[in-house]
């Protein structure tokens, strides 16, 4: 029973793990119109004025004048990467909100999955020693009763028996 029971838990795991890795492959749909879409590029640049917003999110004007020029990028016909790019050659590498995968970079991308891995395994080993550990009969010290002992325990339930008819 303990080893169904283990079993379903790591089937349940390995799909839910499953299901979290096409979605992070798949990924989001991408943004039909130009608003959406110079917002997308404009969410993946932090503020130079506000720092701990996107430019998205940034009420600065400094971000209200990068989100325009976002816009006439993108209707130039720039892909969101040349953008960035050129975001980056103004304002370096910090204006990116999130890390460049590659470099020593790549340890924030690869982190959270190891962790996740790492998690699994550690589960998939506690639930092996917890559903090997045998029956309850094999944990349970024995009880040697005596023989005084055991007729003494036979005539108390004797004596219950009695009373309860």
């Amino acid at each position: 029973m303990r080893t169904k029971g283990a079993f379903v838990i790591v089937a349940a795991l390995l799909a839910a793990g499953v299901a979290l890795a096409v979605v992070a492959v798949r990924g989001p749909s991408g943004p039909r119109s130009l608003q959406d879409r110079s917002r997308a590029v404009a969410s993946t640049l932090r503020c130079p004025v506000c720092q701990y917003l996107s430019v998205a999110d940034s009420p600065s004007g400094l971000a209200r004048e990068m989100r325009a020029a976002i816009a006439q990028d993108l209707q130039a016909g720039m892909t969101p990467d040349q953008i960035r790019a050129r975001f980056v050659a103004a304002y370096g590498q910090w204006i990116l909100l999130s890390p460049t995968r590659s470099g020593v970079d790549v340890v924030a991308w690869v982190a959270p999955a190891l962790l996740f891995i790492a998690g699994l395994a550690l589960g998939a080993v506690a639930i092996k020693r917890w559903s090997s550990s045998g029956s309850l009969e094999t944990t349970q010290p024995s009880l040697e009763l005596s023989t005084a002992d055991r007729r003494l325990l036979e005539r108390a339930l004797r004596t219950v028996e009695d009373e309860d008819r």
